[in-house]
């Protein structure tokens, strides 16, 4: 497909789901009570808007570093969770609730943001210099399994059921009752993380002609692996600091768009960004219709999606290399 029509088309979809985001609940809101006295404008105003505008956010962050992360390594299941910067957020986050006891969001957001700029630190210290994705692989598994491991050890110890409960409500990951006390916090960090993803499109171009190619075309591979690090720490750090840990946008979002942007990386950075932001804020608006007075947690619908498409996926790997 032409490249401009699918980010207009992409744009387009992003901006009708926005707007959904807003009407769509247990209460629907209609664009006709908008700006008007009537009270469920409150809704929207106090409720729903800052919810749609972190869902856009979180969603173009996770899309945009999944399409970035299979560029770079040249594994299509690799995903932010790869860095281990999705794991390390959540370990902050669960450090902040059993040792200091904290329940105010921002506490938890700061404490989920300096694991996450601390595991960046110590990929970018651990992969510096090496020119070889293997290393950066190998150094982000070691990140994500220790953090996953101190994350299971503090819920075993956690003081009490309310503590426990709390921290596994967090981790399912979900938008519900955010404010815009959460969006300036983490809108900043995403911005700036997403921006540095974006300058490595040259490099991922080259890279798929092989490492070897990509250094003599004048590609500094230390300098990637060092944008590729701090742009999905931040990101994918204020991302999960804010909600929790949403998974498998940025494997499935890059799948489904590269048949249509061709197999140059660099054309796949921007439209999966924005369909990271269509899907979350779609999932996001779906949860809320489920039955029941409560919802399903974002990080649940999405690991129900994503683990079918995940398992998908192997097959189709699996019958390709037999053939």
């Amino acid at each position: 497909m032409n490249r401009p029509l699918l980010l207009i088309l992409l744009t387009a979809l992003v901006a009708l789901l926005f707007a959904g985001s807003l009407v769509a609940g247990k209460i629907w809101v209609p664009p006709s009570v908008w700006f008007t006295g009537d009270p469920r404008w409150w809704i929207v105003a106090e409720l729903r808007l800052p919810r749609a505008i972190l869902g856009l956010a979180i969603g173009a962050a996770l899309g945009l570093t999944g399409a970035v992360l299979q560029g770079y390594l040249r594994n299509p299941l690799a995903d932010p969770a790869v860095v281990g910067v999705s794991s390390s957020a959540a370990l902050g986050a669960v450090a902040a609730i059993v040792v200091f006891a904290a329940n105010a969001p921002l506490v938890i957001f700061g404490a989920a943001m300096l694991a996450a700029c601390g595991s960046m630190l110590l990929l970018a210290g651990l992969a510096w210099r090496a020119d070889s994705q293997v290393a950066f692989i190998l150094a982000g598994t070691v990140l994500a399994s220790l953090a996953g491991a101190l994350t299971a050890f503090l819920i075993s110890i956690a003081p009490n059921p309310f503590a426990t409960a709390e921290i596994i409500d967090w981790i399912m990951g979900a938008l519900t009752d955010r404010s815009f006390a959460e969006v300036q916090l983490a809108s900043p960090f995403i911005a700036i993380g997403c921006a540095l993803l974006l300058f490595t499109g040259r490099a991922l171009d080259a890279l798929t002609l092989g490492e070897a190619a990509a250094r003599s075309l004048g590609v500094r591979l230390a300098r990637t692996q060092l944008l590729i690090v701090l742009g999905a720490g931040l990101a994918v750090g204020a991302s999960v600091a804010v909600t929790g840990v949403v998974g498998f946008v940025g494997l499935i979002v890059p799948h489904l768009l590269r048949p249509l942007t061709g197999a140059k990386p660099s054309a796949l950075l921007l439209p999966s960004a924005l369909g990271g932001a269509v899907l979350v804020l779609a999932a996001d608006s779906l949860v809320r219709l489920g039955p029941g007075a409560a919802e399903i947690r974002l990080g649940v619908a999405m690991a129900l999606l994503g683990t079918p498409f995940f398992f998908l996926l192997l097959l189709k790997m699996r019958r390709s290399a037999w053939s």
